[in-house]
């Protein structure tokens, strides 16, 4: 999230590669970098008000859009609560910015057949698409006319799901290796619900090689289901938000999977601190914190976090105690 005090503090410094920290190298020796981008991108400062009270608005001035290519973000994901803060126009100037700069967006477009066009990059020989969604607001969800984001509940019935297949099946024609994005489910939240894994395990047998949540602001567990990795929550990255001390939304990930299409042959785990408008590697008992938590969250979902020299994974195992 550019937006808010980290815009002001981009704009105040001019420093760019800032938000990202000591975490830049670690970000920049990936193959493909991948985000969802918690704000729009634009001068425009009139904000959506069609459906009545929104409590928070998330806007950084297009400039910001340097830091993502500092960063080296290849795919950034735009369905999400703040796409449409700053109504239609600001949707447009945020993937302008993102063009302009050659980053790869998906899950917002001019109507709703764009919002629900694949990313689609190649690295290597090998085919990434990026299907993405999000579970709301409804009131934003892209029409045949009109602007929007890639809207869907989070539901199983054919309605819904049958379109949520089709943006697979679509993106499996097109790739090696499909990458499903969600932004979804309430603030502040430890774990997924039943729903939640029901669904997550449905789109994983739909066709996605990887499932990829995010909007709970805390990391939740990972779970395996035929060999693909469930990211229920990836927690934050840059933000400049409140934090909450028995949550620490502001220890939090990033996930480095290692993938010969279709397969994901590991899962690494490199903890980070969100402090000041940037994120930092985490050490000592901030690292030591977030590890307990986070093993404990993936133990309920049956899959293991590995500590070796230098580095944390996660993989599957038998669970334990779930009948």
């Amino acid at each position: 999230m550019l937006g808010r005090l980290v815009n002001e503090s981009l704009a105040r410094g001019k420093n760019y590669a800032r938000p990202w920290g000591d975490v830049l190298p670690t970000l920049r020796a990936a193959d493909l970098f991948f985000v969802n981008l918690e704000c729009v991108l634009t001068n425009r400062t009139e904000r959506w008000s069609d459906g009545g009270y929104k409590p928070f608005y998330f806007r950084a001035d297009p400039a910001a859009v340097r830091s993502l290519e500092l960063g080296r973000v290849d795919v950034a994901s735009v369905a999400n609560n703040h796409i449409g803060d700053f109504g239609s126009e600001g949707l447009r100037d945020t993937l302008a910015a993102l063009d302009r700069a050659g980053i790869a967006h998906a899950g917002a477009g001019i109507d709703r057949l764009s919002a629900r066009q694949p990313a689609l990059l190649t690295r290597a020989g090998v085919r990434v698409a990026v299907v993405a969604f999000a579970d709301y607001p409804v009131e934003w969800a892209a029409t045949a006319t009109a602007p929007g984001m890639n809207y869907t509940p989070v539901s199983l019935e054919p309605e819904y799901f049958d379109e949520l297949k089709v943006a697979l099946a679509v993106a499996r024609e097109q790739a090696d290796l499909v990458i499903f994005s969600i932004h979804w489910g309430p603030n502040m939240c430890e774990r997924p619900s039943r729903e939640f894994q029901a669904f997550a395990h449905a789109v994983i047998d739909a066709g996605a090689d990887i499932f990829w949540g995010h909007s709970a602001h805390v990391v939740q567990g990972i779970e395996f289901r035929r060999g693909h990795p469930i990211l229920y929550d990836t927690g934050d990255l840059v933000d400049d938000y409140a934090v909450d001390r028995q949550l620490r939304n502001d220890l939090s990930a990033v996930f480095l999977l290692t993938v010969r299409p279709p397969a994901v042959e590991d899962v690494e785990v490199v903890p980070v601190r969100i402090d000041d408008m940037h994120v930092n590697l985490a050490g000592g008992r901030d690292r030591d914190w977030f590890l307990e938590r986070f093993n404990a969250r993936c133990a309920e979902l049956g899959t293991a976090v590995v500590l070796e020299p230098g580095r944390v994974h996660v993989a599957a195992r038998e669970p334990v105690g779930r009948g």
